[in-house]
């Protein structure tokens, strides 16, 4: 029997390729069929704007952070604090609590109550976007839990969200307590709970965009539209996608290194690029403060973990070596793609991915070098912090484009493999 050429295509009748774009039908505990209870565009829709809430206070709450607006409210209320200060007598009140706190005391003992007003309504307008979140998402989530119409793997999924979005509000009241300490000397909030209340905000808005759209975008849907299908193609894209993969993880790593770097304000010194001082890499006392004088090994290694998190000079490194990697990382994905698109291996919307990842990756590259140039001016920082979002936003997407689940066990049901 002659042997299958590997890259044979598989022509499939228009009926076919439908059924194969919806997936396997799996029958539910009353029998009825699952696929016809999956979630409709409108919930797609609902989740994909809620990712957009999610990003919008991200944006926010890094402009909370440059304005140095995050503890001017000092008590955590989320229920009556969604209510503003109303009457003079109101934000007088809420100025003498602020004025208790180590960060007047220490740096803002001359801020007047037109000053507070401003950076108490930034943190004020942070939490209320976030109140906001908490009841868009949680309140139909809530519906649809109870109703069990839908598969219960996605109810899980909305439950799971709902409880991320409710530790997160916990989260940033944890941050907020770590700036209001009497014992401060440098009043602010911790770098570990700051990259904790990043991490976490990231998480939730990814899990609410892959979610929309694996509702939105069909599994493959992208791969067959076509009469011909490449098996090689659909064969080559699994690793394709495990690199991409990756590269998020890298660019989710690189972004809890800027969380670091903005709690510590590392982002004020060295500012030049690409060498910190007179070289690539500062003197080794600047970066390891506190060596250990004897020689243990134990000692050395916490030593250089507390420097990793605690030093801004350290910080700062680690943050432009992971931002290098992954821009470096980006483009030799890149690189690979468009010869394997080239000699017919992985289909082109593999490459309109990559492509656009790329782009995003060097523009965020871009405004980071900026950022530093100009010594942190708010408007680049914030958009510098937008950008990783919008980089995961690109990485999500472009996986979300060369899905072929269904396509492939088609495949591997009728015995094409090579």
């Amino acid at each position: 029997m002659p042997r299958k050429r590997f890259n044979s295509v598989l022509r499939v009748p228009k009926s076919t390729r439908s059924s194969i774009d919806q997936g396997p039908s799996v029958l539910s505990s009353d029998g009825a069929s699952e696929s016809r209870k999956r979630p409709g565009k409108v919930i797609g829709y609902w989740l994909l704007g809620t990712a957009g809430l999610v990003y919008g206070i991200v944006v926010l709450g890094g402009l909370t952070r440059l304005t140095e607006s995050g503890l001017s409210i000092t008590e955590w209320k989320p229920v009556t604090g969604s209510i503003p200060p109303m009457t003079e007598a109101a934000w007088n009140s809420e100025f003498d609590l602020y004025k208790s706190s180590p960060e007047f005391k220490i740096l803002n003992a001359d801020l007047n109550l037109e000053e507070f007003k401003f950076i108490y309504n930034m943190e004020w307008s942070h939490r209320q976007l976030g109140r906001t979140i908490g009841l868009v998402f949680a309140v139909p989530a809530l519906a649809i839990i109870l109703r069990r119409r839908y598969p219960a793997k996605f109810r899980a999924k909305l439950g799971a969200i709902s409880c991320l979005i409710g530790f997160q509000g916990f989260i940033g009241w944890w941050m907020v307590r770590s700036g209001l300490k009497e014992d401060l000397t440098n009043p602010r909030v911790s770098q570990y709970r700051l990259a904790t209340h990043l991490g976490t905000a990231f998480l939730v808005y990814l899990s609410m965009l892959h979610t929309s759209l694996t509702i939105l975008t069909p599994s493959n849907g992208n791969l067959t539209q076509s009469s011909v299908i490449n098996q090689r193609q659909l064969l080559a894209l699994p690793s394709f996608r495990r690199s991409l993969l990756a590269l998020g993880g890298l660019t989710f790593l690189t972004a809890i290194s800027g969380a670091f770097v903005a709690g510590l304000d590392a982002g004020l010194i060295y500012n030049d690029f690409p060498y910190m001082g007179n070289s690539y890499i500062p003197p080794t006392g600047e970066l390891l403060i506190g060596l250990p004088t004897l020689n243990d090994t134990s000692s050395l290694l916490a030593t250089i973990v507390h420097n990793m998190f605690e030093n801004p000079v350290l910080a700062q490194l680690d943050h432009r070596i992971l931002a290098m990697t992954t821009a470096t990382s980006t483009l030799a994905l890149a690189g690979w793609t468009t010869v394997k698109c080239q000699q017919g291996v992985l289909p082109k919307v593999a490459l309109r991915g990559i492509a656009g990842v790329t782009a995003l990756v060097l523009m965020q590259a871009t405004l980071g070098i900026c950022t530093l140039w100009y010594l942190v001016p708010t408007p680049l920082a914030a958009t510098h912090q937008a950008g990783s979002l919008a980089v995961l936003t690109g990485i999500v997407l472009c996986l979300a484009r060369t899905r072929t689940g269904h396509t492939s066990r088609f495949i591997a049901s009728v015995g094409l493999r090579a």
